[in-house]
């Protein structure tokens, strides 16, 4: 029923806005780039060759449903996982509820940018991961999947590490790294799966951007966002930068405005555009990169207390104009038709409106249908998580891992995916309120496999005289570790064959491979 009802909040949304929604920018850059494919500078291009797969049926409707259908299957995934992980099936769909009700994230997939693609596939790659102990043949698709979520945002680029990491580690990953790292056991085969699979689409974009750009990469633009984080804080006589890079640093007038990373690098009186022809060079990426990495080594504390501003702003009740009060409207759904900016598109060709409408066969891009437009403006005034739930639910996901002492790696392995694409974006470039739905999914599934890790019991021990399945712990072990076979779907582990059908936790000794008394 749960899922029914998100499916009918969603088919409203198609009814009312049934050409979708335009992120003012972003939308047309991926569209843009749909229709003459080529590596951009600025943003890697995977939601783009999703668009473009789909240009064929010309159809926006098209678009928004797959994408709504992507939100749909992201909340199926937490409850078949959780199910397998042996939580009630009731507990199960309450921590899908958010995924499935919470209006932002029904906007966030009808709006024409990469954020629905980005998620889903995420989200599939932890459901192979964590379906059952990872071995090979599920590393090498989960690889797969996340090294194509870094082609459709390159903010997902740091879950490869974090996500090898937590594949490496058993036993108790909770502890402090002195004591964690004696226990880090390589289980190498899905290990170096995951890590080679997750590499052949990056790799393979990186060399078809060499072909087009003379140069190995993704972008050529974290230089210019890691720049503006840092601008606000920088201090040249702290920093005592190169002479080459001391014009970066703001002057007292505009540092004073305090304006956002995410409005204040397109600007056109910054330095970095009054310095260099193009701020998404291969020269001005490395300069503007290595400022800002003096900036933070030089004033680590102002960083930190930037990178907090970023998370006190996701987890507050109230939503804020960030970075401009013209981005955050772009967030709700509108009560009439959006327009078109004049003007060349994104990569030549035409102008915006007449790629949207190439694209979608239709001489009108942007439609509002009423009622069904004000029901769901009217129903996201009403349901959605607020920042302090969604703060609570990192909170309990964190304590989570602290007590889930059967599943840890588990829950480590959700939280983490969480906790890595909420501060990521934050710390590299800037807060923006369409960067907290994304890391939500997996807060609510580090919930799920917690409380499922709360209800398993501790394997009992064998009686005396048995002859155990699986080996004890090994030494220097002071708990058992996760066995062979066990995840999400094993929430106790196996007792053992015992020689005895009398004894507690044994098969019958016809069943099993015990040998007769």
């Amino acid at each position: 029923m749960a899922l029914i009802g998100g499916a009918l909040l969603r088919w409203t949304a198609v009814r009312a806005y049934p050409q979708g929604l335009w992120f003012t920018g972003d939308s047309y850059f991926y569209m843009g780039y749909a229709l003459r494919p080529s590596p951009s500078r600025s943003k890697t291009l995977g939601y783009s060759f999703m668009l473009n797969l789909m240009e064929p049926l010309h159809s926006l409707k098209a678009v928004v449903v797959v994408q709504h259908l992507m939100g749909l299957a992201v909340a199926v995934m937490i409850y078949v996982l959780l199910v397998r992980a042996r939580l009630p099936a009731w507990a199960a769909a309450i921590v899908a509820l958010p995924v499935l009700y919470d209006a932002y994230q029904i906007e966030l997939e009808h709006l024409l940018m990469s954020e629905a693609l980005f998620t889903f596939l995420i989200m599939a790659g932890l459901t192979l991961l964590l379906w059952r102990r990872p071995v090979w043949w599920t590393a090498l698709p989960a690889g797969v999947l996340l090294g194509g979520a870094v082609l459709v945002r390159s903010a997902g680029a740091p879950l490869i590490p974090v996500i090898l990491l937590v594949l490496l580690l058993r036993g108790r990953p909770a502890r402090l790294l002195p004591r964690l790292l004696p226990r880090a056991r390589p289980d190498l085969p899905p290990v170096l799966a995951f890590g080679a699979a997750a590499a052949v689409p990056l790799v393979a974009y990186a060399m078809w951007f060499h072909s087009e750009r003379g140069e190995y990469g993704l972008t050529t633009a974290d230089g210019l966002y890691l720049w503006g984080r840092t601008a606000n804080f920088a201090d040249c006589a702290k920093m005592d930068p190169p002479p080459e890079e001391r014009g970066l640093c703001l002057d007292a007038a505009t540092k004073a405005q305090q304006d956002p990373p995410g409005h204040l690098i397109w600007r056109n009186d910054i330095p970095p555009r009054e310095r260099f022809h193009s701020v998404t060079s291969s020269e001005a990426n490395k300069t503007l990169r290595d400022f800002a990495v003096r900036a933070i080594l030089a004033q680590p504390g102002d960083y930190l207390h930037a990178i907090g501003r970023g998370v006190q702003m996701a987890f507050s009740q109230h939503r804020a104009p960030h970075p401009t009060a013209g981005t955050e409207r772009l967030y709700h759904f509108p009560d009439r038709p959006q327009l078109f900016p004049a003007g060349r598109s994104i990569g030549g060709g035409g102008t915006v409106l007449t790629d949207a409408m190439r694209y979608g066969g239709t001489d009108t891009p942007s439609r509002v249908v009423q009622p069904q437009a004000d029901r769901m403006i009217g129903y996201q005034e009403k349901v959605f998580l607020p920042g302090p739930a969604l703060g609570a639910v990192f909170a309990a996901g964190a304590v989570g891992l602290a007590a889930a002492r059967w599943r840890r790696r588990e829950v480590l392995l959700a939280w983490g995916t969480a906790a890595t694409l909420l501060l990521f974006p934050i710390a590299s470039a800037d807060f923006d309120y369409r960067y907290v739905v994304p890391p939500m999914p997996f807060a609510c599934l580090a919930v799920g496999l917690a409380l499922s890790a709360l209800r398993a019991r501790r394997p009992e021990p064998v009686p005396a005289g048995a002859e155990p399945v699986e080996s004890g712990p090994g030494p220097g072990d002071d708990e058992p570790s996760e066995p062979e076979g066990t995840g999400p779907g094993d929430a106790e582990p196996e007792r053992g064959v015992s020689r005895w059908w009398e004894n507690r936790g044994s098969r019958h000794r016809d069943s099993g491979r015990a040998s007769a008394p």
